[in-house]
């Protein structure tokens, strides 16, 4: 009787053991959790069972503190919580695992040589290789050889794979599967052809290089030839197909296919919604002989894509059990649709969340400016990714709000690129250009490697603060890092040259792009224009249409300005002229403000104001501005009243509008409009704003404030301007201006 009973609470922890396995693997973590807590006899295989199911789901510490207090621990333990290392990309935790492990197998050693390879560690994963004990199986022989040709480093996989004293099927594959996955499919041909032994697995890999690489007819070529294709085969075919819009094609095999499983039906389906034929895609969804989970998530996923969230809405409903993947997705449509309301009733409807789920929540209400719902849900959060934490970065710096960014930033445990990325960005995106420049420093100094996103976001500041020097010294950096031939970084290289005054610098390096596209001419065209080269501007923008590539309403703000500050009257108006008419671009309230200003600063003045007044759109302050100063200039006292009126609606705390219209006044002896300008001014409380200047001295960017009486050697700058004031007005010794200069330096 009672070997009878422990067999049956044995027979009960084995089926307990695998549920959580199974429910691990599903990504239902907390029912996962339930089951072993209510465990009352728990074994070695139970604990193991939970640190799989917590890796996987990203869970990494809670494995780890129950690795912790196993009472007693096996191998399988041990490269349990490696393998969940190896998963969660934690490297550094994996070595010192494994240099404690009191036993290895064969299993240790390659989990660990593959943890290596995938950080890109090669050197670490070989010297560990060279010390295996046991140098004849295949297993650690393989898993080196995969991360040689993972990192492209074919010729040391060829090397060692030439040296293995006995190879299987999956040392030949892992070569092979180096090729075709990185695109080396020439490469990939040959090693094929030169296979001493093939199977199923071997054709698909060169059915699917093939594929990813867009030749399919080599792809059907090889298809037709595998000898037993499987429903892998068939699936990667048809993937193929749809990939490429051939969906007939793709149809015509699927009702080819021998047997067909849940696979084959979903990648069907899939290929008609990718094409958007959502009717067959539904008459197909119908005749399935058994659904599942991707099933309903691939439809509901689809109509969400094309912003058809009822019917998307309908098959959530219609789904018998309802998954998180597809609860997620229809969270997605919404937030896409700014229809927060539903996506937070739809959210509070879900029993247990994954991180996904959350994060999608979390960054709808970002992009809509929701950050105190946002930060709310993110408090909530006991499990947070690093998706989590840049989500409420990028969403403070689009509101503006750079000091909660930053908080959050510090408040992160671990960062990625990523994190600095959107840090940095974020001080771009609202004029913070030195805390750009000094996050860059910081990110470097924790060892971070800039990438071509932070190269752009850097030269972006510079070319802001025209901080040419520290613009080289980042165009040195660059070269070193392997990114002088990104087009992105080309493009903003070219900007900070152009704003920082060395336009010619900036087309030199234009003209060493092969494939410019056009940001690349914007650029130029835009440096061009900024300082005052009108004519190479215009001349550019003919190459440009010449090399084909079309232009867009950034175009055209550049070039319409380069003609308004060289005086290009009949040029400009023919260009904004040929933006719809010719190019079928409508003209934005810059592009008016650029004719506006080109016809006030050729005294037509007229002709600029029925131009305004003809206007689709509501002029902004730039356009009346530019009016209000042309008609001081011209002396036309009524049209800048009216300039004058318009403008205070748009800025009325904006003092320069109230001086310039006071000075219009005073120019033709009207003192008591004067005195009425003043009154209105003080009633507006229009407010000056202080000053603000920089300049960049040996590699260091000092910026001045006009009213910050707390700017180190405030005495001393202004004593020097005194000085340099009077010796303006009497420049005949220049003796003591170089010695008040030397105090700078």
């Amino acid at each position: 009787m009672r070997i009878r009973l422990i067999g049956e609470k044995g027979r009960q922890v084995f089926s307990q053991n695998l549920k959580i396995t199974r429910l691990g693997k599903l990504g239902r973590i907390e029912e996962a959790i339930h089951v072993f807590s209510q465990l009352t006899l728990k074994n070695v295989v139970s604990y193991n069972s939970m640190i799989s199911a917590y890796c996987k789901n990203g869970r990494i510490s809670d494995a780890r503190r129950l690795f912790d207090e196993m009472p007693q621990r096996n191998l399988v333990s041990w490269n349990s919580m490696i393998a969940g290392y190896l998963h969660n990309d934690k490297v550094l935790e994996a070595s010192e695992l494994f240099d404690k492990m009191p036993k290895r197998d064969l299993f240790s050693w390659a989990l660990m040589i593959t943890c290596y390879t995938r950080n890109g560690e090669l050197e670490k994963a070989r010297k560990l290789f060279d010390l295996l004990p046991d140098k004849r199986d295949t297993v650690c022989w393989n898993a080196m050889i995969a991360g040689y040709v993972k990192n492209m480093c074919f010729d040391d996989a060829k090397k060692l794979f030439g040296e293995m004293p006995v190879k299987n099927l999956v040392s030949w594959n892992s070569m092979l599967a180096g090729y075709t996955k990185n695109a080396e499919m020439h490469l990939g041909l040959q090693f094929f052809e030169e296979m001493e032994k093939r199977d199923v697995v071997s054709w698909n890999l060169m059915v699917d290089g093939f594929v990813e690489v867009g030749d399919l007819d080599s792809a059907w070529q090889f298809f037709k030839q595998i000898p037993n294709p499987n429903v892998f085969s068939w699936v990667t075919m048809l993937c193929g197909f749809a990939r490429n819009g051939k969906i007939v094609e793709a149809r015509r095999l699927f009702d080819q296919m021998p047997h067909r499983n849940a696979v084959s039906w979903n990648a069907m389906i899939a290929a008609y919604v990718q094409n958007h034929h959502y009717d067959e895609a539904n008459r197909l969804f119908m005749d399935m002989p058994e659904r599942d989970s991707v099933s309903w998530t691939t439809m509901i996923s689809g109509y969400v894509r094309v912003g058809k969230i009822g019917e998307a809405r309908g098959y959530l409903n219609r789904m018998p059990f309802k998954n998180i993947a597809a609860q997620t997705a229809m969270i997605s449509g919404y937030v896409q649709n700014k229809r927060m309301d539903e996506a937070s009733q739809l959210f509070s409807q879900i029993g247990i969340r994954d991180v996904v789920c959350w994060n999608t929540m979390i960054a709808g209400y970002a992009q809509c400016g929701r950050m105190d719902d946002a930060l709310r849900l993110f408090r909530q959060m006991v499990y947070k990714d690093l998706v989590s934490w840049n989500t409420m970065i990028v969403g403070y710096a689009q509101v503006g709000q750079m000091d909660e960014a930053l908080k959050i930033f510090e408040e992160m445990g671990e960062r990625n690129i990523i994190s600095w990325n959107s840090l940095i960005t974020g001080f771009l995106q609202n004029g913070l250009y030195l805390d750009a420049l000094k996050s860059f420093v910081l990110m470097q100094k924790e060892g971070k490697k800039p990438d071509q996103s932070t190269f752009a976001c850097g030269l972006s500041a510079c070319a802001n603060l025209a901080a040419l020097q520290v613009g080289k010294q980042f165009h040195h950096l660059i070269a070193k890092s392997g990114y002088v031939n990104d087009l992105f970084v080309s493009n903003a290289l070219i900007t900070m040259y152009a704003k920082s005054g060395r336009v010619f610098d900036a087309e030199l390096l234009f003209k060493d792009i092969n494939h410019a596209d056009v940001v690349s001419w914007n650029s130029l065209i835009g440096g061009f224009a900024l300082n005052g080269y009108g004519q190479e501007a215009v001349k550019l923008f003919e190459e440009m249409l010449i090399n084909g590539v079309v232009p867009d309403l950034v175009t055209f703000v550049g070039v319409l300005s380069a003609c308004c500050h060289a005086g290009l009257v009949d040029c400009g108006l023919e260009l904004f002229k040929s933006m719809n008419e010719v190019y079928s671009v409508e003209p934005l309230v810059e592009h008016y403000a650029c004719i506006v200003d080109l016809l006030c600063r050729a005294g037509r003045l007229e002709e600029a104001f029925n131009m305004v007044r003809g206007m689709k759109i509501r002029a902004n302050a730039g356009i009346w501005g530019a009016l209000l100063g042309a008609s001081r200039v011209h002396q036309n006292l009524e049209l800048g009243r009216h300039a004058a009126e318009k403008l205070l609606e748009l800025e009325p705390h904006k003092t320069s509008n109230y001086v310039l219209l006071s000075h219009m006044h005073a120019e033709v002896g009207s003192w008591e409009e004067v005195e009425s300008v003043r009154v209105s001014m003080k009633k507006s409380r229009a407010e000056k704003q202080p000053g603000c200047s920089w300049i960049e001295l040996k590699n260091q960017i000092h910026v001045f404030l006009s009213d910050n009486q707390l700017q180190p050697r405030t005495t001393e700058v202004c004593n020097t301007l005194t000085a340099l004031t009077a010796h303006m007005r009497n420049p005949g010794d220049l003796s003591e201006f170089k010695s008040l200069l030397k105090v700078f330096y």
